[in-house]
């Protein structure tokens, strides 16, 4: 597989797969000779001796500075160093290669003034896995990732540091390696290398990428133990949900009717009506599934928009001096998801709470074990999910609401879209942990029922006991965790569920 960069049309999917799966990166004829148009641009306006921020001027408050012409390739080199100010552990080599990728998608829309050559450099890196070592804290969001993206391009230059074939080293010798050319560079490439936030926008859409098929689990989750807890369908009948006619809802109304289907056990335990973590299902995921689709959008748009600055302007000979660095629409975005991604743990501790408790279980063992007193059962394994859902409510606070001055107070409001996407990060992970765990609690509930499961909730307790037996005694618990939370993350369980009901979907087909 080939993404062909073209300015437009960057998906989640498509940054995916260059970043996990290594799929070549190439630029279109099209965004090529917008390269070169763009480049005559800054070129004829430094010959003409225009003023031009961070080309013929200092940056930040030093803007009002001029810098003479002659030395504005010294200048570019000065602004990559004095940015690559980072600490911490480095990126991931997928996030790294998703920044990559979405600054060659910027600079091929040709308003970056970038040379076609140092654009080449890029995609080269991408391709022959030179990663650059980029610390993962410093960044603000505003001017985009400065710090970040300038360690990218310390390694388009031949220096810094870089992986290549898994090992650490300079990044010249990396590039070498690889048989790349550094890049030596010219006036506006400095600034264009780093003015933007396709550092925490890249590790932003990977976590996109995945809050999908979480999203997904957590519904399979939700339908088990519904089914386990014996929970009336009619919460979940399609006349109810119509008259409140939100996308997200409806979806998972109708994903719970589908994976239900079939059941022998709905309805057994005599309820009139579930408590509201059971009956609401819908009304809680639903607005998680619709803010994905709002975050969808926004980063999609971010990653194929001009974020820069100056831009340049081909036909008219002009350049002009703007904010589209600025993160902020990103870090909504992302702020969001944190919030709707934790949203998913907090209900499914909800259900493990139900699915534990002798008072709530109706009729289960204690903790989902018999032997009760010697036995423990999966009690514990409840502790594990609400120390993660703890953690969750403080991560989910909004990294956007912040704000600190700097450089002079030329840079005066900024949007903090690092933290953002690594909060998200960790979020992701913390529920992909707690859905593992009430996956293999309502698996273990199951095998005390007599009654059969749903069609879907079948197929995904069949999937996990191919990889975490019955509890009959206690054992150590931390590996069956683990093997479930790799099903999660490998979409086993979501797979073995389609292949058996069929796709569940995020999109509403509204009956006519």
């Amino acid at each position: 597989m080939s993404v062909v960069l073209t300015g437009e049309g960057l998906t989640l999917e498509k940054v995916h797969a260059v970043a996990r799966e290594r799929a070549k990166v190439m630029l279109s004829p099209r965004a090529k000779q917008a390269i070169k148009r763009c480049r005559t641009t800054v070129e004829d306006l430094v010959r003409e001796g225009k003023l031009i921020y961070g080309v013929t001027t200092g940056i930040g408050e030093l803007a009002r500075i001029r810098v003479p012409k002659e030395v504005g390739e010294e200048l570019q080199k000065r602004i990559v160093y004095s940015h690559s100010a980072g600490v911490g552990d480095f990126f991931e080599a997928d996030e790294v290669r998703a920044a990559m990728l979405l600054r060659a998608n910027v600079l091929a829309k040709g308003y970056s003034a970038v040379r076609l050559s140092t654009v080449e450099t890029l995609i080269k890196m991408i391709n022959r896995n030179v990663i650059p070592a980029v610390n993962e804290k410093g960044s603000v969001g505003t001017s985009g990732d400065l710090s970040p993206l300038s360690q990218i391009a310390e390694v388009v230059m031949g220096e810094g540091r870089a992986f290549y074939e898994g090992k650490l080293m300079p990044g010249g010798r990396a590039l070498e390696r690889a048989g790349i050319k550094p890049v030596k560079l010219s006036f506006k490439e400095g600034l264009g290398l780093i003015n933007g936030t396709q550092m925490f926008m890249g590790c932003g859409a990977l976590r996109l990428y995945e809050a999908e098929r979480l999203i997904k689990n957590a519904v399979i989750a939700s339908a088990m133990s519904a089914d386990a807890l014996r929970t009336p369908h009619r919460a979940y009948d399609r006349r109810v949900h119509e008259v409140r006619p939100f996308n997200g809802q409806n979806v998972v109304a109708a994903n719970m009717r589908k994976l239900l289907r079939g059941s022998k056990l709905a309805g057994t335990a005599g309820k009139v009506q579930d408590a509201y973590s059971l009956r609401c299902i819908p009304q809680v995921y639903g607005p998680s599934i619709d803010a994905y689709h709002y975050a969808r959008g926004q980063v999609e748009i971010e990653m194929n928009s001009v974020v820069d600055n100056p831009l340049f302007f081909h036909r008219e000979n002009k350049q002009l001096s703007c904010g589209n660095f600025h993160g902020q629409p990103g870090t909504f975005a992302l702020d969001l998801m944190a919030i709707a991604v934790s949203e998913l743990g907090g209900l499914s501790e909800r259900h493990i709470n139900r699915l534990m408790n002798p008072n709530l279980n109706v009729g289960l063992p204690a903790f989902l074990v018999k032997g009760e007193g010697l036995n423990s059962g999966l009690m514990v394994a409840q502790y594990t999910a609400a120390s993660l859902c703890s953690e969750n409510k403080m991560l989910a606070h909004p990294a956007v609401v912040d704000n600190f001055s700097m450089a002079g107070d030329q840079e005066d409001h900024v949007c903090m879209g690092p933290i953002s996407a690594r909060k998200l990060k960790e979020i992701v992970w913390n529920v992909t942990n707690i859905l593992a765990i009430e996956m293999m609690s309502a698996a273990q509930a199951f095998d005390f029922l007599a009654g059969r499961p749903g069609a879907g909730t079948g197929a995904a307790y069949e999937e996990i006991r191919k990889v975490v037996k019955p509890l009959k005694s206690d054992r150590v618990l931390w590996p069956d965790i683990q093997a479930v939370a790799e099903k999660i993350v490998n979409c086993d369980i979501l797979n073995a569920v389609e292949k058996r009901v069929g796709p569940i979907g995020l999109i509403w087909r509204r009956r006519r």
